[in-house]
């Protein structure tokens, strides 16, 4: 090797090193710089350096630099623009003279000649592996997170709401009446309990209420949404159904009162409404909304006794039935319908549905008139009804509770959505007009619910739940004729809120009102 060889080695070493050393620790030397030492001194081999010493040592390296290219430039210009290999044989000649640098070769560093650390090449993860990665800081900031919130104290804040939207008052769903014992019995739907007066109760128009003369209701009673009742004309046992929270209807004697446990219990479908015995039968008649039908258990049944049989099915006509009541003379049944139905998978059948049966079948659902069905009091399966009372003639709106007046040959319905009292005769058909219609602002009739027929004292007795009150009228009434008699638990002109099972809220911005759909 020449001397100019060794020369450009030399150079070439020092280059390799300042290449490694900025590959290796870039950051970490920056760093250093700027965090341990002040600006006016550098670390050399253990020794500080001024900023003079380090511009003397960089302007020396750059002197030899220059001077060693210029030292090879001149040979290879003497040598004719030849490039020797280190045994002096010429490789090639292709450059001339002409007084200017000129680029002589290009080569590549031998990695094998660099010694010391090196830089190595990391391959970039897979996508799963880097989401994998993510997921797991994820899951461990996760857990730290919750390891904080453990060592923090629970704190439970007892905050009084800033007002409360309810009906304190108890609201009338249904009425019976027991002749034999002189007593109203009415269903308190709103504040979950039966209260039992004596049948000649009469709430002056001054007085804020009529005490009853005793009040089944609480935890122990198992009545909660309650919206049938029946009493036995035998014992005097009230019977009480259950419709939305407690698929149960309870029995209690008429020596009960308070907070106490019924005499006997009986495990109903979810949704049951009306009831009607037949005593001559012993069978306890049970309307259910939804699936729609009528189910028929021994009236001493309990717990989980089945049903003597099941009206259900698409040709039944049932759509969401409410009231019920029985003409035992001519062996009909009557069943007030909502209108709202929808196809179930199974169809009907003489038997309780499986709970595949509950689901309707998508797009199936309709609106329908509402209407008065009547079938064979013995009916079961999916029997078709012998005739429908179905018209905008018949004003029925909402149609709930049911009484027939046997001796008559009349049906008596509550129609809830038209504050009025419909009358039809047991054989009316189609789009009929009722035979009296019991209306108007005089009647104080207010979403009636619950109706009864008192042919002993020649009554009819209405509970309303609209306005706290039930209210007594002649059997024959008509028109907007006001009560003989009114049974009233709040003061006279508190409204009723009628807020029953709210299941939602809603507010509406426009018109600032809240909306409880019920």
């Amino acid at each position: 090797m020449t001397v100019l060889e060794h020369f450009f080695s030399a150079v070439t070493q020092t280059r390799r090193v300042q290449l490694r050393n900025s590959c290796c620790r870039p950051f970490q030397t920056t760093r250093n710089m700027l965090a341990i030492h002040s600006p006016e001194h550098l670390e050399k081999g253990g020794k500080r350096m001024t900023l003079t010493d380090r511009c003397w040592s960089n302007r020396t390296i750059w002197a030899i630099v220059v001077l060693g290219v210029a030292v090879i430039l001149s040979v290879s210009l003497a040598k004719g623009g030849q490039r020797f290999a280190p045994g002096g044989e010429a490789i090639y000649a292709g450059r001339n003279a002409t007084g200017y640098p000129q680029l002589v070769s290009v080569e590549p560093l031998p990695e094998t000649a660099m010694e010391g650390e090196m830089c190595a090449w990391v391959p970039a993860g897979s996508p799963a592996l880097l989401a994998a990665a993510i997921g797991q800081e994820r899951l461990m900031a996760q857990s730290a997170s919750a390891a904080v919130a453990e060592k923090r104290s629970s704190i439970v804040l007892n905050r009084p709401p800033a007002r409360v939207i309810r009906d304190p008052y108890p609201t009338y769903s249904a009425v019976a009446v027991d002749p034999k014992n002189g007593e109203i019995v009415l269903q308190d739907e709103n504040l979950f309990q039966l209260m039992v007066y004596d049948r000649m109760t009469n709430t002056p128009p001054t007085a804020r209420l009529s005490e009853p003369k005793r009040i089944i209701g609480g935890h122990d009673t198992k009545v909660e949404f309650n919206c049938g009742v029946y009493i036995d004309p035998k014992t005097g046992d009230l019977y009480s159904v259950n419709n939305d929270t407690l698929d149960t209807l309870t029995v209690f004697s008429r020596s009960q009162s308070g907070n106490v446990h019924p005499a006997r219990e009986l495990s109903t479908p979810h949704r049951t409404y009306g009831i009607a015995v037949d005593e001559a039968r012993d069978e306890m008649l049970l309307t259910v909304q939804d699936p729609p039908m009528v189910v028929v258990y021994h009236k001493y049944a309990r717990g989980q006794d089945k049903p003597l049989r099941v009206l259900r099915g698409d040709r039944t006509g049932l759509e969401e039935p409410h009231g019920i009541g029985l003409d035992t003379k001519n062996g009909w049944m009557f069943v007030a319908n909502y209108g709202n139905v929808a196809a179930h998978p199974d169809g009907g059948g003489n038997s309780l549905p499986g709970r595949g049966y509950a689901e309707m079948r998508p797009g199936s659902g309709k609106f329908e008139p509402p209407s008065i069905t009547v079938y064979p009091i013995q009916a079961s399966g999916d029997t078709p009804p012998l005739r429908v009372i179905e018209g905008l003639n018949t004003q029925l709106n909402w149609p709930a509770h049911i009484s027939v007046d046997e001796e008559r040959g009349e049906v008596y319905i509550a129609n809830d959505g038209a504050d009025s009292i419909l009358v039809f005769r047991v054989t009316d058909s189609g789009n009929v007009t009722p035979t009296r219609v019991l209306k108007g602002p005089k009647t104080q009739i207010r979403n009636p619910t619950g109706i009864y027929v008192d042919p002993v004292n020649n009554e009819l007795v209405v509970a309303n739940m609209g306005n706290h009150r039930a209210t007594v009228y002649p059997r024959a009434a008509q028109g907007d004729t006001p009560p003989i008699r009114t049974i009233r638990t709040a003061a006279d002109g508190t409204p009723a809120l009628q807020i029953g099972n709210p299941g939602a809220v809603a507010y509406d911005t426009k018109r600032d009102e809240i909306l409880v759909p019920n």
